[in-house]
C-alpha cells in the first residue's frame, strides 16, 4: 500500500513519517508556501527522505499564500511574536486555510500514483490552536476527497499524532527511531533555532516533559 506523507520537515511531520513507514510504502510530499524558513525546511525534508531511503518524493510551491499574506510566517511586516503557550488566541503564525491547500495537492498526487492514504502531522491538543488542525477539519476533508475524485478512488486522510501531546510525539519518535535531529521546527531562523517562537517553545516543552534533550541547536529558549 502506498501513502503520501505531507512532510514540512518539522518534528511532528518527522514522527508522522516514522509512523507511516511502519504501515505503507512512502511517497513524501513537501510544499513551500513562501514561509521565512522555506530553504531550511526543504533541507530537513530531503534529509528525512534520504534517511528513510524514499525515492518517490515531490517538492512544489504554493507561493501565492505569501502574496495573500495575513501571517507572520509569510509576511515580513508582521512580527513573529514570542510564544505564549497559555494564550487561547490564534497566533499571528496562523496561515489562513493553509492545510486545505496542502491536502488538495496531496490528494491530486495520491490519485495519480494510486496512493490509498494521505498522512499529515497535524496536532490539535498541545499546539498553537490553528483551526485547520482540528480533527473535524480532516473528517470533513475526507468527504471532500470522496466527492471530488473518481468513483474508484479510495483515499483517506490519516492524522496519527493529532491527539498526542508534544511529549508523547517526542517519545513516539524515539521509540520508532525517527531522525528528530534532522527535523526543523523554528518559524524564524534558518541557522540556530530561535527558541522563542511558538513552534520552538512547544517543541522544547515536549522534550522537557519527555525528560530528553532536544538534539538541535538553539540560539536561546524561554
Amino acid at each position: 500500500m502506498l501513502g503520501v506523507v505531507l512532510t514540512s520537515g518539522g518534528m511532528d511531520s518527522c514522527v508522522t513519517v516514522a509512523i507511516a513507514a511502519q504501515e505503507c510504502e512512502l511517497a513524501m510530499l513537501h510544499i513551500s508556501y513562501g514561509q521565512r524558513t522555506e530553504k531550511r525546511e526543504l533541507k530537513a525534508f530531503n534529509d528525512i527522505a534520504d534517511f528513510y531511503g524514499c525515492r518517490r518524493r515531490l517538492t512544489t510551491s504554493i507561493a501565492h499564500l505569501a502574496q495573500i499574506g495575513g501571517s507572520s510566517l509569510t509576511d515580513n511586516s508582521i512580527e513573529i511574536s514570542q510564544a505564549d503557550l497559555e494564550s487561547k488566541e490564534i497566533p499571528t503564525s496562523y496561515v489562513p486555510f493553509r492545510n486545505s491547500h496542502l491536502l488538495s495537492i496531496a490528494t491530486s498526487w495520491a490519485e495519480v500514483i494510486r496512493a490509498e492514504r494521505i498522512y499529515i502531522g497535524a496536532v490539535a491538543e498541545d499546539s498553537s490552536g490553528y483551526p485547520d488542525c482540528r480533527p473535524e477539519f480532516y473528517q470533513a476533508f475526507n468527504k471532500v476527497i470522496e466527492l471530488g475524485t473518481r468513483p474508484d478512488t479510495r483515499i483517506k486522510i490519516f492524522t496519527p499524532v493529532i491527539d498526542m501531546r508534544k511529549s508523547e510525539i517526542v517519545l513516539k519518535g524515539v521509540e520508532l527511531g525517527a531522525p528528530l535531529h534532522l527535523s526543523w521546527s523554528c518559524y524564524k531562523n534558518e541557522d540556530a533555532a530561535c527558541g522563542v517562537c511558538d513552534s520552538c517553545a512547544l517543541r522544547l516543552r515536549g522534550f522537557n516533559e519527555a525528560g530528553l534533550k532536544d538534539p538541535i541547536d538553539y540560539a536561546k529558549s524561554i
